[in-house]
């Protein structure tokens, strides 16, 4: 009891305080997510994006972009044209660098069978990056990734190193990335409302095994849909999931200081 209460601390003191993102606000292509999971007990979330398109103007080092000390010259949660990023680019200095970063949402659990219900969920929905991370103080955080990014360099000190037919040929790429991205969220809100449901019958008639847990660090040859009694897999989504840029699913549950 005295651990629920002081989860509960915390969740009221991160809800509460002022959102510090760039945009101020929750995006609306996971806004209906974060609300579900802030509606239950178990459950709150410390940080979203549903996922965007950016232009960055940056030094590159060791070849990866360093977001500290860069500048945003453009930013979307929408699919991008190409005209748009020309004009962005006009204003690059550096090396300006386009990127899609899909959605990454950061969820607090009151435990850690939360913390694995809701990592199911994760994995079968598409997003095959997640990960637990249980704090020495007892905090299980749970987030929510995948992989299907995209990072490409398209100047050198203010100077275009690529084609106008190029940048709108890696639009289109990251466009398509953006729509499958969005698909996923909608598949994860859909799979996370049956999963919390399971859970509430579960709850009430404990001695009947209403849930199977599902293994979901098990090799992705072993899905049966037909008896996915604890998954949320359907033929398309498996066959999405097959064909993933992520070679298997990669599960690290590790300490670390909060």
């Amino acid at each position: 009891m005295e651990r629920r209460a002081e989860f509960s601390r915390w969740k009221a003191q991160c809800l509460s305080k002022a959102d510090l993102s760039r945009k101020g606000s929750v995006d609306e292509d996971v806004a209906e997510l974060v609300q579900l999971l802030n509606g239950r007990d178990q459950f709150f979330t410390t940080s979203s994006c549903a996922g965007r398109i950016l232009l960055l103007d940056a030094n590159i080092n060791g070849f990866e972009v360093q977001k500290q000390n860069c500048c945003w010259l453009l930013v979307t949660h929408k699919p991008c044209v190409k005209d748009d990023v020309i004009a962005a680019l006009k204003k690059a200095n550096g090396d300006a660098t386009l990127k899609f970063e899909p959605l990454i949402l950061h969820v607090q659990c009151r435990e850690l069978q939360d913390a694995q219900i809701l990592h199911s969920v994760a994995i079968d929905s598409g997003f095959r990056n997640s990960g637990i991370t249980v704090g020495k103080r007892g905090k299980t955080m749970l987030a929510v990734r995948s992989t299907h990014g995209l990072e490409v360099p398209l100047s050198h000190k203010g100077k275009l190193m690529v084609t106008e037919e190029y940048i709108d040929f890696l639009l289109e790429i990251a466009n398509q990335k953006m729509e499958e991205n969005k698909k996923r969220i909608e598949r994860f809100y859909n799979c996370l409302q049956h999963a919390l449901e399971r859970e509430s019958i579960t709850d009430l008639y404990p001695k009947e095994k209403i849930i199977k847990k599902s293994n979901s660090y098990s090799h992705k040859k072993k899905r049966n849909r037909e008896k996915a009694d604890g998954k949320c897999v359907t033929e398309d989504n498996d066959k999405e999931l097959e064909n993933d840029d992520d070679p298997g699913v990669n599960v690290t549950i590790f300490p670390e200081d909060y």
